[in-house]
């Protein structure tokens, strides 16, 4: 009885430990717009491949010459890592090309579907809930 009691507790104190972080999962349409791409060249700041989503924060020279900082969300890591991403695969100051979907909320964050890194190569890099196909021809430069 008491095997079945701990294994309970265990139980227990795992679905609470973890069900915040289920819960917190969002799908790609309940934040970022398929048709709104976006287009961002910019600088690394940062590079975090991390569980539920890697992110890429860069900053990005505005057309009047100030520096706007954009989160850009990427796929998780064991889908990253799939696709050929390490967590060398971008450095600060590398100089990228991002195309992403913007955050419906407006802020300057966007979801990646495909970045052209530093060295030229072009990764994808959305995750499963990206727009089929990349960001084209249409997309708003940055």
């Amino acid at each position: 009885m008491k095997i079945i009691n701990r294994a309970s507790l265990l139980v227990m104190v795992t679905v609470v430990s973890y069900g915040g972080r289920v819960l917190a999962h969002h799908s790609f349409a309940a934040e970022f717009d398929g048709q709104k791409p976006v287009t961002l060249k910019g600088t690394v700041v940062k590079w975090e491949m991390i569980n539920p989503h890697g992110w890429i924060t860069i900053d990005v020279t505005e057309p009047d010459g100030k520096t706007a900082q954009w989160m850009i969300e990427t796929s998780n890591p064991n889908g990253l890592m799939r696709l050929g991403w390490s967590k060398r695969s971008l450095k600060p100051g590398d100089e990228i090309t991002v195309e992403a979907y913007r955050a419906k909320d407006g802020s300057n964050t966007a979801n990646a579907a495909r970045v052209t890194l530093a060295d030229g190569r072009k990764m994808f890099a959305g995750s499963s809930g990206t727009p089929a196909g990349t960001p084209g021809a249409s997309s708003q430069e940055k």
